[in-house]
């Protein structure tokens, strides 16, 4: 079983900045496909973000392209989602997932693993 630990959120003025960690204990990490994921009251949970295995290739949803990058550090077993100009409509718990061996994929069904989540809070 594949376990995810996210760090990093909390409260941000709108145009901040915040970085999102997310560290597994997998020791194969390197061959799971990783992605963020956030969901806000009453919204459904999307997948804003996804990187390969190498980290060579990343997918970005519309609504957060040019803001955030997500990122990875095999050797640390951890994965980065740097968020920039941040505004109040990101306020969601953000969600670290993993599916093994698959491509970059935005498809919230596509992941097999699901971090318990950490609080974002983006105020106007």
């Amino acid at each position: 079983q594949v376990q995810l630990v996210e760090s990093g959120g909390g409260l941000v003025q709108a145009g901040g900045s915040l970085l999102l960690s997310c560290a597994s204990s997998e020791r194969t990490f390197s061959t799971y496909t990783m992605g963020w994921s956030r969901q806000a009251p009453g919204k459904e949970r999307e997948v804003v973000a996804s990187i390969y295995r190498s980290g060579g290739v990343t997918r970005y949803a519309d609504s957060v392209k040019g803001r955030f990058i997500i990122s990875r550090d095999n050797a640390k077993n951890t994965v980065y989602l740097q968020m920039n100009s941040l505004k109040p409509e990101d306020t969601a718990i953000y969600y670290c997932a993993a599916v093994e061996r698959g491509p970059t994929t935005l498809r919230t069904n596509d992941y097999n693993y699901w971090g318990q989540g950490t609080q974002v809070t983006v105020s106007s």
